[in-house]
């Protein structure tokens, strides 16, 4: 990985879908989030198929999010800031919209409500919509100062990573996540969507235990 000094908001994306760029964003922040001196925040941009929320157990469906906050004006980051007590670390979910994705990532509110984050937090993890299936990772390009590009070991095709260093800012690539997960490619992504399937609890990972509802934490 090539050493970058200042950043601030670091995005997480992949070429196509089930590369493990959500699993590589949350375990990436929870590693972070263990220093006391850190204040960090997850905030999830990928509107078509969230999955921070349920990765988490957090009750989305009662929660504000990324999409209530453009969508609404005067509404302030913190109104959607979900705070992971006992760990220094805060997540902000997809929200509720359920069309004009686009629309809401092309909206200069990105640009705020991303200024606003970096008011309030030492590190903001991005996690974006893959890449070369839809144009919304490359709408929030210019809103982050880097990108981390996850590729899965035995999946993700050599033509896909290619191309998706191609559509990436060169100077705001600073590595590539080599991500060893080898089992059956799970999703498919075609013109109008993609799709990739949940953890099963026997493949939770240490902060899924950590904040599963079942072990009783509270946020």
């Amino acid at each position: 990985m090539r050493r970058t000094a200042n950043l601030h908001v670091l995005a997480v994306t992949s070429p196509g879908p089930g590369d493990g760029k959500t699993v590589t964003t949350l375990n990436v922040a929870g590693s972070l989030a263990q220093s006391p001196d850190l204040r960090v925040l997850v905030i999830d941009t990928d509107l078509r198929r969230p999955s921070i929320g349920a990765y988490l157990g957090l009750p989305v469906q009662s929660l504000r999010g990324l999409a209530d906050l453009i969508s609404d004006p005067r509404a302030s980051l913190d109104e959607a800031v979900v705070h992971l007590r006992p760990y220094n670390l805060s997540v902000v979910p997809a929200g509720s919209r359920s069309s004009g994705f686009y629309e809401l990532l092309n909206s200069p509110r990105i640009d705020c409500l991303l200024r606003e984050a970096r008011r309030s937090y030492d590190i903001v993890l991005v996690d974006t919509p893959p890449l070369l299936p839809l144009p919304d990772c490359r709408l929030i390009s210019r809103s982050v100062d880097a990108f981390l590009l996850v590729v899965a070991a035995h999946r993700t095709p050599r033509r896909m990573v290619s191309e998706a260093v191609a559509v990436l800012d060169a100077a705001k690539l600073i590595g590539i996540v080599f991500n060893g997960d080898d089992r059956p490619a799970a999703g498919h992504y075609g013109k109008y969507g993609y799709y990739y399937s949940q953890p099963t609890d026997s493949h939770l990972t240490w902060w899924q235990r950590a904040w599963n509802p079942t072990n009783r934490r509270r946020f």
